[in-house]
């Protein structure tokens, strides 16, 4: 038997396919770079910060339009302090952002990127239903 300890570690940076995407139809890359583990940690930081209910719900509500926190209260039928500390954290994961406009704060997404992520994870969990 071959002592597979000793074989060389291979990187592959090649393109491996040009597919288009289910949900977009967009040409969707499959590249297998060098990644850090520093990527990989934000990955999951960005991760962990979606991964609460009331955050999903709060990306979906601001992916339809800005909101200021009244308006989230009234959409999702939550606590006032509880909107505000799910927001903090989006905020600092670099989700969303505030703009002040007279006594209010109007919240929307950094990037439609991050919203992708969530009505897909969304999408999935109602196909397994």
């Amino acid at each position: 038997m071959a002592d597979v300890t000793q074989r060389p570690a291979r990187r592959s940076t090649a393109v491996l396919a040009e597919p288009s995407c289910p949900h977009s139809g967009q040409i969707c890359p499959t590249v297998a770079p060098a990644r850090s583990t520093r990527d990989y940690a934000a990955a999951g930081d960005l991760l962990r910060a979606l991964a609460a209910p009331v955050r999903i719900a709060i990306v979906l509500e601001l992916h339809a339009s800005p909101c200021c926190v009244h308006d989230l209260v009234d959409a999702l039928a939550v606590p006032q302090p509880l909107v505000s500390q799910h927001l903090r954290v989006l905020k600092a994961a670099g989700v969303v952002r505030g703009e002040r406009r007279g006594r209010e704060v109007v919240y929307s997404l950094v990037d439609d990127h991050l919203a992708h992520i969530v009505v897909d994870a969304v999408a999935h969990a109602e196909e397994q239903a």
